[in-house]
């Protein structure tokens, strides 16, 4: 490993997963909005979420049999934290890749609009740290629009209150309402 922490290299893969990480123009680059995703954990209070957050998790594993370091060599309790709300978000944005086409970047920055966070690139001289901290707050604890809005999926005909629905649902649900 090229003498940078693990969670360095991880975070520049994620990073690499979804946006350009050789981008030197700020207002194209997003490392402090990632980061703040990075270091927020994603907590799951609807039965059945956790799968999403198996998604996330596995992300760990396929960066570390990208870059060819042995899980010898990392520690077991760093494979096993708990789901980042980035982690989290590429991992939908690949499900979604999978249900609708499309790119996993394209995705990502789709739900990056819908939760209102696509604008605080890394040229906002007046990061609004906790605004955004208001914003996934509200995400990992459902307290958005009963139709999604505020939410990563939200739905214009939604046939239930997306506050109660699991993600995998509402990812399908936003799929077929947007198709």
């Amino acid at each position: 490993m090229d003498g940078k922490p693990l969670d360095e290299l991880y975070l520049q893969w994620l990073y690499s997963q979804v946006a350009e990480p050789t981008e030197k123009l700020e207002e194209l680059t997003y490392w402090r909005l990632f980061k703040q995703l990075f270091t927020t954990e994603f907590l799951w209070i609807i039965p059945n979420d956790d799968n999403r957050l198996e998604d996330g998790k596995a992300l760990r594993r396929e960066f570390l049999h990208e870059q060819a370091i042995d899980t010898q060599d990392v520690d077991p309790d760093w494979i096993e934290l708990g789901c980042s709300v980035l982690e989290l978000m590429v991992g939908l944005a690949r499900r979604l890749e999978f249900e609708a086409g499309g790119q996993p970047h394209y995705w990502f920055w789709t739900m990056m609009e819908n939760i209102g966070l696509r604008t605080f690139h890394d040229g906002v001289r007046r990061y609004p740290r906790r605004h955004i901290d208001d914003v996934l707050h509200s995400i990992i604890f459902r307290q958005y629009n009963s139709s999604g809005l505020g939410g990563f999926f939200p739905l214009q005909f939604p046939n239930e209150d997306q506050r109660n629905v699991e993600l995998w649902y509402q990812l399908s649900a936003y799929v077929l309402e947007n198709s």
